[in-house]
């Protein structure tokens, strides 16, 4: 871990030498230290743009001006044993979120032509709890399938805990990626979650992965954890070889253990997409759960570092309106990637519009979190 000293050192050289000139250097293959990703943590407020402008240049190196959209389903609403203290959807959450079991094929399918409707690439099917049942993933598998023949969507799961049986069955099914974040580093981990380790979490990214599922591992910002801890996940994830990274920057909760810390700046969560950037040059970054609360009129300048955001809603909060992030992309000079099948014939087909409330600024819910326990 870098000491307080050294990575003032290294804020010095940097400020001197220029956050441009440690951008060509990961560009020729420079793997970023622990002492530059936290003086990029560091980073004076009055060097913000600068170091954006150096994360653009890597970004546009391997996405160009490409954003991909995402869409999430919660599949599964509450009803989880587990303590994660971020969640709202945890045993030790009081907030008055809805609750329900795994969501039927009619309805999942729904929010997979509502998800081909606002341009998403990806469909994120998410469902809370410790881990799904064989019962849940055989459902799930079969959902997928009539998906992938009408939609052909990527399709990204997020399950929890699973075992090299389940995730066979759903990569058999045509499951791209599985999404388990590590959620923080491994000293702090505790501090948030007592119910399952962090090498729960990492026992299920190795099944994934052997079953031949792409990951999609991020964290949460903002749970008080340090700098170095933020550092720590950004290198790990590099090492992990992850194909997509989720950033979420901590929603507060009212009725959860986390319901008072507000401790994020749009600032320092510009810092740390550009942090994620630095330590994974070509790994997709997502500006996830949050980014409306503590970003607020400064998201667009995320799509420096990112090439990706969740479009439309959350899992149990509402997120902009998804015809303000079309604008806020094109404003930008950006372009949606293009999704692999024809949904406007599809959609039309289906007598489906685009989103109902893609012309509305939707209203922040105050009763649940931005990224549900088993993501």
């Amino acid at each position: 871990m870098a000491t307080t000293t050294q990575a003032d050192s290294t804020q010095a050289n940097l400020a001197q030498t220029g956050w441009n000139e440690l951008a060509k250097k990961v560009l020729d293959g420079h793997i970023l230290t622990v002492e530059e990703g936290e003086s990029i943590l560091q980073c004076p407020d009055s060097e913000l743009l600068p170091l954006l402008d150096a994360s653009y240049q890597i970004r546009k190196h391997y996405f160009g001006k490409q954003v991909q959209l995402y869409y999430l389903k919660n599949a599964k609403s509450g009803l989880c044993a587990e303590d994660c203290h971020y969640c709202s959807q945890s045993k030790i959450s009081d907030a008055p979120i809805e609750k329900y079991s795994l969501l039927s094929e009619e309805k999942l399918m729904e929010g997979a032509r509502k998800a081909a409707s606002s341009q998403a690439r990806t469909y994120c099917i998410v469902s809370s709890g410790r881990g799904p049942s064989d019962k849940d993933v055989e459902h799930l598998a079969g959902v997928v399938k009539n998906i992938k023949q009408e939609l052909g969507l990527h399709i990204c799961c997020c399950l929890g805990l699973l075992n090299n049986e389940q995730a066979t069955v759903l990569k058999k099914a045509g499951v791209d990626r599985i999404n388990h974040n590590l959620n923080t580093s491994r000293r702090f981990h505790e501090e948030i979650c007592t119910t399952h380790t962090f090498d729960d979490r990492l026992n299920t990214l190795n099944v994934a992965k052997e079953a031949g599922l792409e990951l999609c591992v991020g964290l949460i910002v903002g749970m008080g954890e340090n700098n170095a801890d933020v550092v720590e996940v950004a290198l790990q994830l590099r090492q992990l070889e992850v194909e997509s990274i989720p950033v979420n920057f901590l929603n507060s909760v009212d009725g959860t253990p986390l319901e008072k810390l507000e401790n994020l700046t749009p600032s320092y969560c510009l810092k740390t997409l550009c942090l994620f950037r630095f330590a994974n040059p070509s790994t997709e970054i997502r500006i996830a759960g949050g980014r409306e609360v503590n970003i607020r009129s400064m998201q667009c300048m995320g799509l420096y570092p990112a090439n990706s955001i969740f479009v439309s809603d959350y899992l149990t909060t509402r997120g902009q309106a998804a015809q303000l992030d079309f604008e806020m992309i094109e404003d930008m000079g950006f372009e949606i990637v293009s999704s692999d099948h024809e949904a406007a014939k599809l959609l039309q087909k289906h007598g489906m519009d685009k989103l109902n409330n893609s012309l509305e600024i939707s209203e922040q819910c105050n009763t649940g979190g931005s990224c549900g326990n088993s993501c």
